[in-house]
This record gives structure tokens, C-alpha cells and sequence, in this order.
């Protein structure tokens, strides 16, 4: 049969058209100024920024360690009242796994096979093992080995890992990634903390494996004194030289700050249990930490010129009342009301530009001290402890010169609180409390691993707590709870209920 070609008017033109608006159609329709890779230095950056302690800081961990409080109620409410409030609860979930977490796992596989960002690789992981030990810290059982992976490996709904195979895991992550710490490697100048020195950031991460090798001190003392021994070889901070810090700018101000700077100013008080420890004692922090707006009826008269910042004249917040139920102990203070109480000066430690400090040589010598009292390493206690408390107080000068500490206050309050045979454990650890204020995760951590200081619990009536009387842990996020059910229910089945007072696998009573 004979084939007909029939002409059709255009078609021609069109076919034409179609061919030549497909060449180069995918290199047309791609954005030329869009991002098509993000450098992995600058991912480190950014999961290191994303882990200063925020908002939930204030109205959990802080809180829970009786350090700060505040009376009022609403979304917020939080341990000030002993609530779970997921809302506020989920905050280092979220911040760590979609800001931190994510960021550093894409690091690690961007750098894990390239000789030439060993350093780059091994800091990545050492941030994330500092930002997985929050995690699980926080929550107990979590998502570890398969987390941050979803765009990776397509993992969405991450089974839990105990938090006994995170510690296992931690330690020889931590080990592993300091040793081989290279100065003869590739500097990665851009880094925020040390500005690429390989030396401060080997001595960060041995410092975090004793931080992490402690936190096992009840519940496997052999392994604990077997690590503590590996970071101390390795070589931990060796002055506040060595401090991790945060320091911000307008672009990143403080995140406490920017609460106390803001629509949170009137709200947080020092809570008693601090201002009182820290009178008591006449330690001279108090006159760096504190203000007391005197004679305030309102947020509005917390101003400048009722300002005393004098030791003797701080008195701090009582915990167990809300703004209705307070005036009792307004009252028998001689206040004029509540908004009268002592604050965290935010004009100093609490101002927007304010440094953020995460990892510290005082916080490592206090951990020393009590290793070296545990006979887990050589070295005297209580000249360790003493350096721990020095170093806390010239550590307050970097916050600005009205904070700074005098070196004869400094020795006059050594002198006067010696370490004390038979009080070891409870002075290291209320030390540690105190120079750890500000870094909550750490403060309640420590306060929950060595049960110091010895704190009355919150007495506010309706309690969500049902067997403890202070929080243990933070719950699982409702959307957890909702988008990966069964790994979720696994680990409460297995860790017990998910609830405020059900205790973590390192806190042993």
C-alpha cells in the first residue's frame, strides 16, 4: 500500500519550535543565583549557633535547678508550676533535630571520605556528639544511629536508640574524633569558636568525653573511670582560654537577651534558692549576676534608677506560687509587690550582645575535682575545686568590666570555702550548679546525675509529676507521638511512661 503524506499547514513550523525550545530547556529553567551546594564549614557554623540555650532554657532546665522562676502562668507555664507543656518541652527536640542535628549529619558525609577536611570532619562530629548528648539527656531513648538522614537515605520515621548504646557510642565518637585532630591538616579559618585551632578543639572534645564519661558515674563507675582517664590523656581545657563561647552580634544577639530584653523583661526572677546560696556564702558572683528594681509595683518601674545591684539588697523569688497566690510572700519579704524581687541583670549577663558559654574550663576543673576525688585519676581535689571557682569568677569579666570579679574577692571567698573533708561531692557539684548558671541542659543534667545541691523540690500545688519530686525528663513531642508512633511507643515501653518523673538510664537513684 502506498504511503500518503498529507501537508499540514504549520505543522512544520511548530515541530520546529518544539525541538528548538527543548535545547537547553533544563539549563533555562534553573536559577541562576540559587545556592546548587552550601559549604560544609558554614553548616558547622550554623548547627553551633542553633545550640545556645533559648526560651525553654528559662522555663525548664533553669527552672527545674532553682535557679531562675517566674510566677506567672500561660504558654509558658512550664516548671515553674512542675507542667508538661509540650509546646515549650519540644524546644531542644526541634531546635537540635531540624536545626542542628540535619546540619552536622550532612557534614559528616560531605567530609567523611576527603583527606582534605579530616579537621572539618572530626569537629562536625564532635559538635554532634556534644548535640546528641542534649538530646538524650533531655529525653532519654532517642533517634541516633538513623537521625538526620531523611533527605540523605530517605529515612523519615527513625527507630530509637537506648540511651545506653548513645552513651556506648558517644564515648568512642568523642575518642575517636579528638585523637585525630590534625594540625598538620587543612584549618577551617572560618570556624565561629576557634577560629580553626585544631589544639582548642581537641581539648573541647576530650573535655566533652569527661563531661560524658561522668554522667555514667552511677550507673557503670568502671566505664566512667576507664574515659575520664582517656580524656584526661587526651588533654582537656587548660584555661578559659579554651572556653567554647558564643560571641554575639546585632545580627545574632543572645537569646536569653533577647527574651529578658523583650516581652519576657518583667517575667523571670532569680529564684531564692540561688540568691540565698550564693548570700549565704557572701560570694561575690551575686554582685555580677543580679539587680533589684526597688520599690517596683510594675514591669513599667523596672527602671534604671530604682536599680541596686548591691549584693545585701537582692532577695530572690520563692518558688510554688503563681502571681495570685504570691502577695503572701511579697508581703512577708517587705516588698512592694512581686516585680520587686531580684532579676538577672539584663544590662550585663543578660544584655542582648551578651556572650553565650557552652563548654568551659571551670565546669572541667569542678569535673576533675570530683574524678580526682573518686581516686579515677591522680591530682588533689580541692586544688582542682579551687580552680574551678576561679576560673568561674574571672570568667564573668569577658561579660563586660561591671561583671568582672576582683582577684581579692576571688581569694578572700577561696579562703573562706574551703573544700571540706566529708562534703566533697555535694561542694564540687554545688559549685558546678553555680558555674554552669545560664547553661541550663548542663546545670540539670549534672544537678540530676549528683543529686547536689540538695534543693527542696517546687511545692506548687497541681503538680504534673506523679512518683518524683522533681522533673526527670522531658516528654516526646506530640508530632513525634503522631508521625513515628511505633519507634516512638517502642522506646517508652521500654524506657517507661512518657511522663515528667519517669527517670533516664544514667539517672539511677
Amino acid at each position: 500500500m502506498k504511503t500518503i503524506h498529507k501537508y499540514v499547514p504549520g505543522l512544520t513550523l511548530l515541530v520546529f519550535l518544539l525541538v528548538s525550545c527543548d535545547k537547553g530547556f533544563d539549563q533555562m529553567n534553573v536559577n541562576p543565583i540559587a545556592l546548587t551546594g552550601v559549604e560544609p564549614a558554614f553548616q558547622l557554623n550554623t548547627a553551633i549557633l542553633n545550640s545556645v540555650p533559648g526560651y525553654g532554657n528559662l522555663s525548664y532546665e533553669t527552672t527545674i535547678v532553682k535557679q531562675m522562676i517566674t510566677p506567672f502562668s500561660g504558654q509558658g507555664s512550664a516548671a515553674n508550676f512542675n507542667q508538661d507543656n509540650r509546646n515549650v518541652a519540644a524546644g531542644n527536640w526541634n531546635t537540635f533535630y531540624q536545626s542542628v542535628i540535619k546540619e552536622l549529619t550532612d557534614v559528616v558525609t560531605k567530609t567523611k571520605d576527603d583527606p582534605t577536611r579530616t579537621n572539618l570532619y572530626n569537629m562536625a562530629r564532635i559538635w554532634r556528639a556534644y548535640s546528641f548528648m542534649i538530646l538524650t539527656d533531655t529525653y532519654g531513648d532517642i533517634p541516633y544511629a538513623q537521625a538526620g538522614k531523611s533527605y540523605l537515605e530517605g529515612i523519615v520515621a527513625p527507630v530509637y536508640d537506648t540511651q545506653e548504646a548513645v552513651y556506648t557510642n558517644l564515648l568512642t565518637e568523642l575518642d575517636a574524633a579528638s585523637a585525630a585532630m590534625d594540625a598538620t591538616k587543612t584549618k577551617v579559618a572560618s570556624d565561629i569558636l576557634y577560629d580553626g585551632d585544631v589544639v582548642k578543639w581537641k581539648r573541647l572534645g576530650y573535655s566533652i568525653l569527661l563531661r560524658t564519661a561522668m554522667r555514667l558515674s552511677k550507673v557503670n563507675p568502671t566505664k566512667a573511670a576507664e574515659y575520664v582517664a582517656k580524656a584526661v590523656a587526651g588533654g582537656v581545657m587548660q584555661s578559659n582560654d579554651d572556653n567554647a563561647i558564643i560571641r554575639h552580634t546585632a545580627s545574632f544577639t543572645n537569646p536569653v537577651g533577647s527574651q529578658l530584653n523583650g516581652g519576657q523583661s518583667a517575667f523571670f526572677y532569680l529564684a531564692d534558692d540561688f540568691v540565698s546560696y550564693l548570700s549565704k556564702t557572701n560570694d561575690p558572683r551575686l554582685a555580677s549576676i543580679a539587680v533589684r528594681y526597688v520599690g517596683a509595683t510594675s514591669g513599667a518601674q523596672q527602671v534604671e534608677s530604682r536599680a541596686n545591684r548591691t549584693p545585701a539588697a537582692q532577695i530572690g523569688a520563692p518558688l510554688g506560687y503563681d502571681n495570685t497566690t504570691i502577695s503572701a510572700a511579697v508581703t512577708a519579704s517587705k516588698l512592694a509587690s512581686l516585680w520587686d524581687y531580684s532579676q538577672l541583670d539584663r544590662t550585663r549577663m543578660a544584655a542582648l550582645l551578651a556572650p553565650s558559654f557552652l563548654v568551659t574550663y571551670a565546669q572541667t576543673q569542678l569535673l576533675l575535682a570530683e574524678a580526682a576525688f573518686r581516686k579515677w585519676i591522680t591530682g588533689d581535689p580541692a586544688t582542682l575545686y579551687a580552680n574551678g571557682i576561679r576560673s568561674h569568677m574571672r570568667q564573668l569579666a569577658i561579660y563586660g568590666a561591671s561583671t568582672a570579679v576582683p582577684d581579692a574577692a576571688i581569694t578572700t571567698y577561696l579562703q573562706a570555702n574551703p573544700l571540706t573533708t566529708g562534703q566533697e561531692l555535694e561542694q564540687i557539684n554545688t559549685q558546678y550548679w553555680v558555674a554552669s548558671f545560664l547553661i541550663g541542659p548542663e546545670t540539670w543534667a549534672n544537678f540530676r546525675r549528683s543529686g547536689f545541691p540538695v534543693l527542696k523540690p517546687n511545692p506548687y500545688p497541681g503538680s504534673d509529676l506523679k512518683t518524683e519530686p522533681f522533673i526527670r525528663r522531658l516528654t516526646y513531642t506530640d508530632a513525634e507521638l503522631n508521625v513515628n508512633k511505633v519507634n516512638v511507643q517502642q522506646a517508652i515501653s521500654r524506657q517507661g511512661p512518657n511522663l515528667l518523673d519517669t527517670r533516664i538510664w544514667w539517672d539511677k537513684k
